[in-house]
């Protein structure tokens, strides 16, 4: 099938973003008397809004988190990323063979647009989105895996979610997709196919995306 509008996640899709965003809040958490393992940061967390960390934590232990949390998550984790976030092998790859196909593209992630936008300078993909093409779980007031998000993102970009396709990594990410009606392609390089249910085509390397998409 070809796709109409090609719906990129971003954290661990566009950018290779997981692995130091996790180590940072799992040490943070743990810092703070939440024990967490990367492991189970990466179990718990990834794909969701930052919200997701409040409402585990407060359903968990009955404590909430500091007023100052997520200032002081985003300013380590932006930390990290201009030290050491780089883009996801071949993805620069499959985004030029979108353009010169002619396959529209945008962005749809969990991540407010200040964490996007950081990411994308640190990895050097600032040129391929343009401001009207990034969309933020901050845009709709709840991340996934509810799927306003990717909705919010088809109907932006005029499209009708039958005619859309989502890139994800995450199981929240695939479980939004799917409650949104919009097939979906599981990235596998962190997350096994099996946690990864309900997606249309698995894929372990970037470049192997474009099979599915042109």
């Amino acid at each position: 099938m070809r796709y109409d509008l090609v719906i990129f996640d971003n954290d661990g899709v566009l950018v290779d973003s997981e692995p130091l965003a996790n180590r940072v809040l799992a040490e943070y958490l743990t810092e703070l008397g939440h024990p967490t393992a990367y492991e189970e940061s990466i179990r718990d967390y990834m794909g969701g809004a930052v919200h997701r960390v409040h409402d585990l934590i407060l359903e968990r232990t009955g404590r909430r988190l500091p007023a100052e949390f997520d200032d002081t998550l985003h300013s380590r984790t932006f930390a990290a990323f201009a030290r050491e976030l780089r883009p996801v092998k071949g993805v620069t790859e499959v985004l030029e063979l979108l353009a010169s196909s002619g396959v529209p593209y945008c962005v749809a992630s969990s991540g407010s647009h200040e964490r996007i936008r950081t990411g994308h300078r640190a990895a050097g993909l600032t040129e391929w989105f343009a401001d009207e093409v990034i969309f933020s779980a901050e845009d709709v007031g709840r991340g996934k895996p509810a799927p306003d998000l990717f909705l919010h993102a088809a109907r932006s970009m005029g499209v009708d979610p039958a005619r859309c396709v989502v890139v994800e990594d995450s199981p929240l990410g695939v479980q939004a997709a799917v409650a949104a009606g919009i097939d979906v392609y599981a990235f596998t390089a962190m997350t096994p196919a099996e946690r990864l249910s309900g997606a249309a085509g698995f894929f372990g390397e970037m470049t192997e995306l474009s099979d599915f998409l042109v």
